[in-house]
């Protein structure tokens, strides 16, 4: 049986509803009670009252489909307000956040100095929901984030415009930059001892991390040196006030952080209801549900896989001085 023919019986064409009722038609043939449902009559009461059904052996999952379908969220009177930090923002930005704000779940907001135009959320624009999480929001290249180090050198050791000077060549041997660029022996980290079965997505994309792992891969990403000043001691780093060469990178969590996100941002707008269809690219997963606990356990991974990234740059590089 397909969808047209599920949907003439009466179902919603929702995916999971689909995907369900014909699971659980083919358990109900296997158990040899097929031809004694009256399907109509079945979807029917299922629809009327799902939670009464949730434990049917052949349509309980079916009937939780149901039930979730039914449990859209209401949107809120007026839109949250939001707080900005910083002036001459582009009015775009203003516009997505102001968007953002309308969100059924939306608890708070603000902007900050750096913001731009995004996909969705705004760059730079900060979110609170409450019991829902939203990948674009989130980003997709997860945990995007710099990491600084610095080394006991003198200043004078770097010489800018030097092509032939050990900081060109710890940069260009210690890592690697570019669309999709792997190592093909993979560096070690912790990272890839941690449970990368937390989704399907991270599971089968544990290999191309590891390869993945200590790249800048492209964009805006950047691993260079330069002069750290500091005017003051800074205490906390046990560095007194003056000049030190450091080494600054700027990446995230490279091709896996893409498609945990792409993956989950593609289930979250199929399960958009059609009053928040405007929404786009805001499309969220409720915190309740599988997948918005495959996808906050996917993210998370993402996170630590990002500061391992940067953490193998910075000792690769760093090894090379």
């Amino acid at each position: 049986m397909n969808s047209r023919q599920l949907k003439a019986l009466g179902l919603p064409g929702d995916p999971d509803c689909i995907r369900a009722a014909i699971a659980g038609i083919q358990s109900a043939s296997r158990a040899g009670i097929l031809r004694d449902l009256d399907l109509r009559k079945q979807f029917a009461a299922f629809m009327a009252d799902p939670a009464a059904h949730r434990e049917d052996p052949h349509f309980g999952p079916l009937a939780v489909a149901l039930t979730m379908l039914q449990l859209e969220p209401q949107p809120l009177s007026e839109p949250i307000s939001y707080r900005t930090w910083g002036s001459d923002i582009d009015a775009a930005a203003h516009s997505q956040m102001r968007q953002a704000c309308s969100m059924p779940m939306a608890a708070a907001a603000a902007l900050m100095p750096d913001v731009h135009v995004g996909y969705g959320l705004p760059i730079g624009g900060v979110l609170a929901l409450k019991d829902a999480v939203c990948p674009y929001a989130v980003g997709v290249d997860i945990a995007c984030r710099m990491k600084l180090s610095v080394f006991d050198l003198p200043p004078s050791s770097l010489t800018a415009g030097a092509k032939d000077s050990k900081f060109v060549d710890a940069l260009e041997r210690g890592t690697r930059f570019g669309v999709g660029v792997e190592y093909e022996r993979p560096m070690s980290h912790p990272v890839l001892d941690e449970d990368w079965t937390v989704s399907r997505v991270t599971r089968e994309n544990k290999d191309k991390a590891a390869r993945q792992l200590g790249t800048s891969g492209s964009g805006n990403h950047f691993v260079e040196f330069g002069l750290l000043t500091l005017e003051q001691p800074a205490d906390d780093l046990g560095l007194p006030a003056g000049e030190f060469v450091a080494l600054l990178s700027h990446s995230g969590s490279r091709g896996t952080g893409a498609a945990v996100c792409s993956t989950y941002s593609a289930m979250a707008r199929a399960r958009l209801p059609k009053r928040y269809e405007a929404l786009g690219r805001l499309a969220w997963l409720d915190m309740n549900t599988q997948e918005g606990q495959e996808y906050w356990a996917a993210m998370n991974l993402m996170g630590q896989y990002a500061a391992a990234n940067h953490a193998v740059i910075h000792r690769q590089v760093g090894r090379l001085l």
